[in-house]
């Protein structure tokens, strides 16, 4: 069984080594760190199975900036599990309970850059079919956009701008 329950103080060490892990260098596990001190609201969550922490996701805030206005969505990511644990379904059930989190914060759009083979599942599409687009030169199928209110993004377009710990990534 497992269990995704809200990130505490005492995982963070663990958080780190699953974010190490996951991505063979020490990059997200900086970001993660940086991120919590200064990128508000965020959500991150842990994956428990047998006792041990075994996998990590986070939402931090991005902005869509258009000629006209500016507004607030949340960026997924990095979300890591064990490499151990990986293709049970934990980064599945993280992902799922975070963008469930994100509604209950009143947080309807989230953005992510990540596997174009993964995340449809779960309601992403290329973002730019929502006339969105990154700041970040990415292929378009990887960066992504979940309206987690149907049409949330009807009539809007306009660039995606992560929190600046993200250009050491």
């Amino acid at each position: 069984m497992i269990i995704i329950r809200p990130e505490m103080i005492k995982d963070h060490p663990k958080v780190r080594l699953i974010n190490d892990l996951a991505f063979g260098r020490p990059n997200e596990a900086d970001l993660v760190d940086a991120l919590r001190k200064s990128a508000k609201p965020y959500i991150s969550l842990v994956a428990i199975k047998e006792r041990e922490v075994v996998g990590h996701i986070f939402f931090s805030p991005v902005s869509v900036e258009s000629e006209c206005a500016v507004l607030t969505a949340l960026g997924l990511g990095p979300m890591a599990v064990l490499p151990r644990y990986q293709r049970q379904g934990i980064g599945s059930e993280l992902v799922r309970k975070g963008l469930r989190e994100c509604q209950r914060i009143d947080h309807n759009i989230v953005v992510v850059l990540g596997h174009p083979e993964y995340y449809p599942r779960f309601g992403f599409v290329p973002a730019s079919q929502k006339g969105l687009r990154s700041e970040y030169d990415v292929p378009d199928e990887a960066f992504m956009v979940a309206e987690l209110v149907p049409g949330v993004l009807a009539g809007r377009q306009g660039l995606v701008k992560y929190h600046p710990a993200f250009k050491n990534v």
